[in-house]
């Protein structure tokens, strides 16, 4: 590869660089995972696989959820 192709590579993999950082922050995936789990991608560094049920039954509780975070606000971290 000539400096010129090798340039333009590198500027090329910059903004495609730039495209998936601007994406990744802001957007959350999800994927059946090899075991048959459901993963949710984007929440933090790795993603978060629970089975149908455990969902079933998290998503069930979120008015408690809310509450206790809502009690316990103050010994809580938030993350920017």
């Amino acid at each position: 590869m000539s400096d010129e192709d090798l340039k333009a590579e590198l500027e090329r993999l910059r903004k495609e660089n730039e495209q998936l950082k601007q994406r990744g922050s802001r957007s959350v995936s999800f994927k059946v995972s090899e075991k048959g789990g459901l993963s949710v991608y984007g929440m933090g560094r790795f993603p978060v696989t629970l089975y149908k049920e455990q969902w079933t039954k998290l998503l069930d509780m979120a008015d408690e959820i809310r509450a206790f975070i809502k009690e316990n606000e103050s010994k809580l971290k938030s993350k920017e």
